[in-house]
C-alpha cells in the first residue's frame, strides 16, 4: 500500500501550508494529482514525484486498505481540492469503507474550495448552422439533458410556452390513445420514435414516446398505458424533442439518427467559449450495504462537496407517474446505511431525485444542503413497501436546515421530501418552496391499513410557492395512512395554489390517523387552509388558517368515528366560504376558535347560523369577531393587545412567522 499520511503529533505532516492533525489519516485528492502518488499532500510537490491523489475513487480505495491500526488512531479525512471530478461510474462505498464511532471517515471539501462532483462529459466542437449551432455527442452516449455555462438548457419544447389540450380524455388502453386539436400534432413525428408526450393528469403526470399519429381522425397513440386513478378531461400537454422544435432561445435537442446535439444560443453566449456539459450517469454515489446479513456502511460524511449532472431515462413504454414520482432514482442513494451524514453539500443539475436512504437506512442526516435545479424531487425515506424485518427498515433520518427549491423540472410531481413506510424522522428547519406538487410527503398507506409511518416531526419548516398552479390535490404537507406520534408543528405554509381542486396548506388524506398539527401559520393557499379526506381522532390546535381562496377548512367524508379534534384555532378570510366539503354527522370536535370573514357575507357554518351550529353540539365556546392581527393586508398575524383570541385560549408565542422557521433559526 501507498504509505498515507498518519498524524501522531501536531504538525506530523509537514508540508508547507498543510492543514495539521493531532490524530488521525488525511487524504488529499486534486484535479492536480495523480493516483500513483501517496495522497498525502495537498498539493503537488515542486519535483512532481508526489502529492494529491487525482480521483475520488482512488482516496476511497487507499482508505478501505488502512489496517486497523491506523484507522484507531482518530478520524479518517479525505480533503478534496475545488475543481471538477468527472466519474465514469458512481462512487461506491461498501462495509469496509465505514468508519467508526468517534473515528469517522469523511469527504469533504479543502476550506474555501468548492469540488465538483459530476457525471457529465463536456460537449465540445461547436459550429454554427444558421441561428441554431450543432455538435457531435460522445461516442456511445445517449443523454436528456444538457446544461450551458451552469444552466439547464431546455429540451426542446412545443409549444415554447404554455400547453396544448387533449380533445376529451386519454385512454386507458394498453397503449394509451388521446385526440388532438388543430394541427397541435405532426404525424411526421411518429418515424423518429424519439418525439414524447409529457401529460399532466391530475396529481401525477406521463411521459410517452409518440408511437402513431392519425391525421384523419387527429389521434395520437402512446407507447405505454395511463393509470386509471388520476384522470382529467381536456388535459394540458406538450411535446418534447421534436426536430423542429428547437426555436427558442435555450432549447436544445438530440437527433438519435445522427448523434448530434442541436441547440439555440440564449443571448450573449458564445458557444466557441461555452461549457456544455451532457449527462452520462443516472447516480453519483451509491451505498451499498447488507441489512439482512447485519453488514451496514456506518460512520461516513460527506462536507462541503458538489454533486450535479446526472441524467434520467425512459423506457421504451415511456413513464406513468402513480405519486410524488417516488420510483426516480436518486443521484446519491444509500442502502444499509447508518450514521451517514449529508453536510453542506449542494446537489444542483440532476435528473431525478437528488438523496435517497432507502433499504435499511437508520440514524442517517442532511443538513445544510442545498438542492435546486432537479429533474424529480429533493430527499426520499424508506420505500414503498412494508418490510418485516426490522434491519430492513428505513427510519430515525434527520433532515434538518436544507434549501430544496425549483424542483420537478422533468417529473413534476416530484416532492421536497418524501418519506415512505418510515418512521422516527425529523424534518425540520428547511426552506422549501417552488415545486410543482407537494412540498413534504408523509405516509404511503391508503386508508386505515398497515403501515411502518409512525412518530414522524414536521417542525418549523418554511414552505412557500407550492403546486405554482401546474397539478392538482396537493397541498404544503400531504400525509396518508395511521402515523400514531406524527406532529405536523410551527411551520410556516403559504401561497399554495393548483391547478384545479386541492391546494391546500395542510392535507391530511385517506386514512390520516393520530397526527397532531398545532401552532402552523397557513395563508395564502387556494383551496383550503386545512382539509382533511377521511381519518380518524386527528388533533388540530392552536394553528391561523388566513386567506384561503375558496373553502378554509375542509373535512370530504363523515364517517362513524372521530374525525378531528379542532380547537384554539383562527380562521380568517376575505372571500370564499368558511367550511368545504361533507360536515354532516357529528364526527368532529370544534370549539374555542375564533372565526373572521373580513370580506362580505358573513360568517355561516356549512349553512348554518352559530346558533344552529351550536345547538348540534358544536363551537360551544368559541366567537366570531375580528382576531385584530397587526396588519393581516400585509400578512403580519401578530395579535394585537385585547384580542378575542386570547378569550378562548388561543396562544399567539407558539406561532411563528417566516422569518423564524428554516434554516439559520
Amino acid at each position: 500500500m501507498i504509505g498515507l499520511a498518519v498524524g501522531l503529533a501536531a504538525g506530523a505532516l509537514g508540508a508547507p501550508g498543510q492543514q495539521r492533525e493531532s490524530r488521525g489519516v488525511v487524504v488529499y485528492v486534486s484535479p492536480a494529482g495523480n493516483d500513483a502518488w501517496s495522497g498525502r499532500l495537498e498539493a503537488p510537490n515542486r519535483a512532481r514525484t508526489d502529492g494529491p491523489f487525482a480521483t475520488i475513487a482512488r482516496a476511497r480505495d487507499a482508505v478501505r486498505a488502512l489496517s486497523a491500526d491506523e484507522r484507531g488512531r482518530g478520524p479518517v479525512r479525505v480533503i478534496i481540492r475545488g475543481g471538477r471530478y468527472e466519474l465514469s461510474e458512481p462512487l461506491v462505498f461498501l462495509p469496509e469503507d465505514s468508519g467508526a464511532p468517534g473515528r469517522s471517515v469523511s469527504y469533504e471539501a479543502y476550506p474555501g474550495e468548492r469540488p465538483v462532483i459530476s457525471g457529465g462529459r463536456r460537449i465540445d466542437g461547436w459550429r454554427e448552422t444558421g441561428a441554431v449551432w450543432a455538435a457531435r455527442a460522445p461516442a456511445g452516449l445517449t443523454f436528456r439533458q444538457l446544461f450551458v455555462n451552469g444552466r439547464r438548457a431546455q429540451r426542446a419544447r412545443t409549444p415554447d410556452e404554455g400547453f396544448f389540450l387533449v380533445d376529451g380524455e386519454i385512454s386507458l388502453d394498453a397503449r394509451a390513445a388521446f385526440k388532438y386539436r388543430g394541427n397541435d400534432v405532426d404525424p411526421a413525428w411518429t418515424e423518429r420514435g424519439d418525439v414524447e408526450v409529457v401529460a399532466l393528469q391530475a396529481w401525477a403526470e406521463i411521459r410517452m414516446p409518440i408511437v402513431a399519429v392519425d391525421a384523419a381522425s387527429r389521434t395520437v397513440t402512446l407507447a405505454g398505458r395511463c393509470a386509471p386513478s388520476n384522470r382529467e378531461s381536456n388535459a394540458r400537454y406538450w411535446i418534447e424533442n421534436a426536430p423542429d422544435a428547437v426555436d427558442a432561445p435555450g432549447e436544445w435537442r438530440l437527433d438519435g439518427a445522427t448523434h448530434t446535439i442541436h441547440y439555440l444560443p440564449r443571448p450573449g453566449e458564445d458557444m466557441e467559449r461555452a461549457e456544455a456539459i451532457a449527462p452520462a450517469l443516472a447516480q453519483l454515489v451509491r451505498i451499498e450495504g447488507d441489512p439482512a446479513g447485519g453488514r451496514l456502511v456506518s460512520c461516513l460524511e460527506f462536507r462541503g462537496l458538489t454533486f450535479s449532472h446526472t441524467d434520467w431515462s425512459l423506457p421504451a413504454e415511456g413513464y406513468t407517474d402513480m405519486q410524488a414520482a417516488y420510483d426516480i432514482p436518486a443521484a446519491f442513494e444509500a442502502n444499509g446505511a447508518t450514521s451517514v451524514t449529508i453536510q453542506n453539500c449542494t446537489f444542483e443539475h440532476v435528473g431525478g431525485y437528488a438523496i435517497a436512504f432507502v433499504r435499511g437506512c437508520s440514524g442517517n442526516a442532511v443538513t445544510g444542503t442545498e438542492i435546486a435545479d432537479v429533474g424529480a424531487g429533493g430527499i426520499k425515506i424508506g420505500e414503498p413497501v412494508i418490510r418485516r424485518d426490522e434491519r430492513d427498515m428505513t427510519g430515525t433520518t434527520r433532515v434538518v436546515g436544507n434549501h430544496i427549491h425549483d424542483i420537478g423540472v422533468v417529473y413534476p410531481a416530484a416532492v421536497g421530501v418524501w418519506v415512505g413506510q418510515s418512521a422516527g424522522n425529523v424534518i425540520a428547519r428547511n426552506h422549501i418552496h417552488d415545486t410543482y406538487y407537494s412540498a413534504l410527503s408523509i405516509g404511503w398507506t391508503w386508508g386505515y391499513g398497515e403501515t411502518n409511518a409512525r412518530d414522524n416531526t414536521v417542525e418549523a419548516n418554511h414552505i412557500h410557492d407550492i403546486g405554482r398552479g401546474m397539478l392538482s390535490d396537493m397541498g404544503g404537507v400531504y400525509t396518508l395512512g395511521v402515523q400514531p406520534g406524527t406532529v405536523i408543528r410551527g411551520n410556516v405554509f403559504h401561497d399554495i395554489t393548483s391547478y384545479g381542486y386541492g391546494g391546500w396548506g395542510i392535507y391530511l388524506d385517506e386514512g390520516s390517523t393520530h397526527i397532531l398539527v398545532e401552532d402552523n401559520l397557513v395563508y395564502d393557499t387556494k383551496t383550503g387552509g386545512f382539509h382533511q379526506h377521511y381519518g380518524r381522532e386527528n388533533v388540530v390546535r392552536n394553528n391561523i388558517f388566513a386567506f384561503s381562496q375558496e373553502g378554509q377548512i375542509i373535512r370530504t367524508r363523515a364517517e362513524d368515528h372521530l374525525s378531528f379534534t379542532f380547537e384554539h384555532n383562527i380562521v380568517y378570510w376575505d372571500r370564499g366560504y368558511l367550511l368545504g366539503g361533507d360536515w354532516s354527522g357529528e364526527g368532529f370536535h370544534v370549539d374555542h376558535n375564533v372565526y373572521w370573514n373580513a370580506g362580505e357575507g358573513g360568517v355561516d357554518f356549512a349553512g348554518a347560523s352559530l346558533a344552529e351550529w351550536r345547538r348540534r353540539g358544536h363551537d360551544a365556546h368559541s366567537v366570531v369577531a375580528d382576531p385584530r392581527f397587526e396588519d393581516a393586508g400585509a400578512r403580519d398575524f401578530r395579535l394585537k393587545q385585547g384580542s378575542p383570541a386570547l378569550e378562548v385560549g388561543f396562544d399567539a408565542a407558539r406561532i411563528p412567522s417566516a422569518a423564524e422557521v428554516g434554516p439559520g433559526t
